[in-house]
């Protein structure tokens, strides 16, 4: 029997002034699985990603969080963190060095891999996000779409086998949005999405995990759950805009 890619069973979450955000929340994803995370403003979708790698709170008796077997506990975090990347929904909250080179170098530095390999992967990793050449830029001076681009270089060069995106086509153009979902579509890794581009969702995802105030209320094949208008409505969502009527 397959070991789920990430498996979270029971999780609950407050924040430190008491306010909720996830109920009991309790779903697999198999490896391979591509999956979108979506809901209104404020339904818990960034605070779900952010358990998936410890920085929000750790798992317990009752309420357990686990990637590829491995629980996530305080004493396996830099392994869990191998595992999954997470990129934000702020790039400025990922890229904080002097170059684009260092910025993408950063993680595999820390796997402590050697040179010559940490050069090849920041070199595959631009090559993969159409910034070829960037390397000895600096983050702030790109545009939005462009540090977008690098954040998704940050976890690519990593090499993990989950990726979690907490709104990745946002403040992009429609060229960059167009290329981000052909290699979603194409890049073969375990995915967990958070968007509210429910288009993008379409193309890009096998399966959706609905969330609204803190709990999950649906989860089914995408192209069931996007096409069911009033489902959509009543969980504070629309159709995606291929469906709506000129």
């Amino acid at each position: 029997m397959n070991v789920p890619a990430i498996r979270v069973t029971n999780l609950s979450f407050q924040y430190t002034d008491h306010t909720p955000a996830l109920y009991e929340v309790s779903f697999e994803v198999q490896p391979g699985e591509r999956i979108a995370l979506i809901g209104p403003n404020g339904a818990g979708k960034s605070t779900l990603l952010c358990h998936l790698n410890g920085i929000l709170g750790m798992g317990s008796r009752e309420c357990a969080i686990e990637i590829d077997g491995v629980p996530v506990l305080a004493s396996r975090l830099a392994e869990i963190r191998q595992r999954v990347g997470l990129v934000f929904q702020d790039p400025d909250d990922q890229l904080f060095c002097a170059t684009i080179f260092d910025d993408v170098a950063f993680g595999p530095l820390n796997m402590r891999l050697p040179a010559d390999e940490v050069k090849r992967r920041v070199r595959e990793a631009l090559h993969c996000v159409g910034l070829e050449g960037y390397e000895t830029r600096s983050a702030y001076h790109l545009s939005g779409g462009e540090k977008k681009r690098v954040s998704l270089a940050t976890v690519v060069s990593m090499d993990v086998d989950i990726l979690a995106f907490d709104e990745p086509s946002s403040n992009l153009d429609p060229k960059s949005r167009r290329a981000l979902i052909h290699w979603l579509q194409r890049c073969g890794k375990t995915l967990l999405i958070a968007t509210h581009d429910l288009d993008m969702a379409y193309e890009s995802t096998d399966r959706v995990l609905v969330l609204n105030q803190g709990r999950l209320i649906r989860d089914g094949a995408t192209r069931e759950v996007l096409q069911d208008r009033e489902f959509l409505e009543a969980a504070g969502l629309e159709l995606p805009l291929r469906f709506h009527s000129a």
